[in-house]
């Protein structure tokens, strides 16, 4: 465990399990559809990668990047680079590894949606209920793990950039966030 945890909140093997349970449903699911699995950067990277090699059907992947920009009231968010394939008519799953506010996957969801698909559902590896803003009205279709309200890194997730590469999920002591 790296020195900066508090403690693992999830280890390689619950979330390696988690993907394959996700895996076989989504190749369950979608069979015969040729679906889109559509990842929002950076932090879904290693899940995203994770879940899609383990699908056995005939998919697409294709990314976004949204950035949020934190204003007086609320944030505004902005495309910064948008899907390239046409969604129009397919089936599309957006990959994401944590559901908390909710803000950007509400934004990314609708986003999507007005490009007019056949269907549009939402697989999380992780969600944090006690942070979502009660405005957000999606809700994903495929949970991972509920988890409380703490500042958790790795697995993708990071704090500055940092700890993205962690092959579990941990627990950042608030020491070194809130210095």
């Amino acid at each position: 465990m790296h020195q900066d945890m508090k403690y693992v909140l999830l280890t390689e093997e619950q979330i390696r399990e988690k993907v394959s349970e996700f895996a076989k449903r989504l190749t369950e699911e979608y069979a015969g559809k040729d679906p889109i699995f559509v990842g929002v950067l950076k932090g879904v990277v290693m899940f995203f990668a994770d879940v899609v090699k383990e699908i056995n059907i005939p998919c697409q992947i294709d990314f976004m990047w949204i950035s949020s920009y934190a204003g007086t009231e609320s944030a505004t968010m902005q495309v910064r680079k948008d899907v390239s394939a046409n969604i129009e008519g397919r089936h599309v799953v957006i990959l994401e590894d944590i559901f908390d506010t909710g803000n950007s996957l509400e934004f990314t969801y609708h986003h999507l949606l007005s490009k007019r698909p056949a269907s549009l559902k939402i697989c999380t590896l992780l969600d944090k209920p006690e942070r979502r803003n009660p405005a957000v009205t999606v809700k994903p279709d495929y949970v991972g793990f509920t988890i409380p309200n703490e500042f958790v890194v790795g697995y993708g997730l990071d704090y500055q950039e940092h700890y993205r590469n962690l092959p579990y999920v941990g627990v950042l002591k608030p020491e070194v966030y809130e210095k």
